[in-house]
């Protein structure tokens, strides 16, 4: 049953431009930055001040309120997406055919402030004051869980966690899913919700966050500039309603557009550095294509990893030069992290909502803060203002920590 065509019947999001699919992608085609200064902690004593954080995320607009306050923040927002996508897709709630809907989701940690939080009542508090769902609440397969508890998605049931690549290797198993005849719906995404004094402190440690930008906070996300400093922290949860297609089309859905190919792969490099050759991506795109049978000529836009740091940008643009040959320098490619930074489990899913209104819109989203051009990295990057153009076929990457790697191919749907 592998010939099952899969297609985009319903999408939600929660992001640094606002709650909502509309909300998103206007802040997109608009080239606006959700870059701020931080609110949810004190930052002070940070070198990096600033990150993507919801401007307007209110949990208790889709969960009751005490249902709310014992999630975790990143749950909160996978429910919010997972909920938003459903209706968009005309699904009525709860599903309808159970056993044939499934999930498979994904976040890099989890909620980890559960596990924060259940650290410092023991050490302060004792033993008796431990909330006993310290430990369930933070594991990183919640998410999913809940999303099946309370939509009643009973059949497959899957959690990835494969770093900044988590969200498209999450929606490439979704489709695999519907693809070998396993489930009929799939809702697939990622969220992340990570905006905390140790998260941010880590990857300072690591010189991994721009620190000349805490003034300045919405320019500070700048892929393929050559005045790059790191990418920018940032949280949220986007959902994709994966759907076999002549189940779509008998319930006369709306189609975004089709899947037709995925791939993942690893560097086998360095848990922290790209392979400077690029190899794992490399592997991961020409895969991807390969699945699709699409050839690279036939790529009208590339949404790029783009996270804005030196190593990431510069072995990109190597890779899809090495992948599309000639072609590189004639396909769009462009960075929506430039204007909601690097949201890590939920950017995969964000970037392939992207892609799919890309194709539906017919208008390509712009890289901002192209401003100061690496003269290294010399390929159509979209710079600053969306692009007006007919795109058939778009390629989404998604290169993470441990050199994991995630590539998605959609295509329009052609009936």
């Amino acid at each position: 049953m592998s010939n099952r065509r899969v297609v985009i019947t319903g999408m939600g999001a929660v992001t640094v431009l606002g709650t909502g699919l509309q909300k998103f992608w206007d802040g997109l085609i608009a080239g606006r930055s959700g870059i701020r200064k931080i609110t949810q902690f004190d930052a002070s004593a940070l070198p990096c001040q600033i990150a993507g954080e919801v401007p307007d995320f209110n949990p208790e607009q889709f969960l009751e309120r005490k249902e709310a306050r014992r999630m975790a923040r990143s749950s909160q927002m996978a429910l919010a997406a997972a909920k938003m996508a459903l209706e968009d897709a005309g699904i009525s709630l709860p599903v309808q055919e159970k056993e044939r809907t499934g999930v498979s989701f994904g976040t890099s940690i989890g909620g980890l402030e559960k596990f924060d939080e259940g650290i410092t009542t023991l050490r302060t508090q004792g033993l008796a004051r431990v909330n006993p769902f310290t430990i369930p609440l933070g594991l990183p397969n919640v998410p999913a869980f809940l999303i099946s508890q309370q939509f009643q998605c009973l059949g497959p049931n899957s959690t990835v966690a494969t770093a900044c690549a988590t969200g498209t290797q999450a929606v490439g198993d979704g489709f695999e899913l519907i693809r070998h005849g396993r489930a009929d719906v799939i809702v697939s995404g990622g969220t992340e919700a990570l905006v905390q004094d140790f998260a941010l402190a880590g990857f300072c440690a690591m010189r991994a966050l721009p620190v000349n930008f805490n003034d300045n906070p919405q320019a500070a996300s700048r892929p393929f500039n050559i005045d790059r400093e790191g990418f920018v922290f940032s949280e949220g949860s986007g959902v994709l309603i994966l759907e076999e297609l002549d189940h779509a089309l008998a319930r006369d859905a709306r189609i975004y557009a089709e899947v037709i190919g995925h791939a993942s792969s690893c560097d086998g490099y360095s848990i922290a550095s790209p392979d400077p050759e690029g190899a794992g991506a490399i592997r991961a795109m020409r895969w991807a294509l390969a699945d699709a049978k699409t050839n690279p000529e036939e790529v009208d836009y590339i949404n790029a990893h783009g996270t804005s740091t030196p190593l990431n940008d510069e072995g990109e643009t190597k890779s899809i030069k090495k992948v599309f040959g000639n072609h590189a320098y004639k396909v769009a490619i462009s960075s929506i992290k430039s204007m909601i930074g690097h949201a890590l489990g939920a950017s995969g899913a964000l970037e392939a909502i992207a892609c799919a209104l890309t194709i539906y819109e017919s208008i390509i989203p712009p890289t901002i803060n192209y401003l100061n051009p690496d003269p290294l990295l010399d390929l159509d990057y979209v710079p600053n203002t969306a692009r007006q153009q007919n795109v058939r076929v778009t390629l989404s990457n998604s290169f993470g920590l441990g050199g994991q790697n995630a590539c998605l191919v959609l295509r329009k749907f052609e009936g």
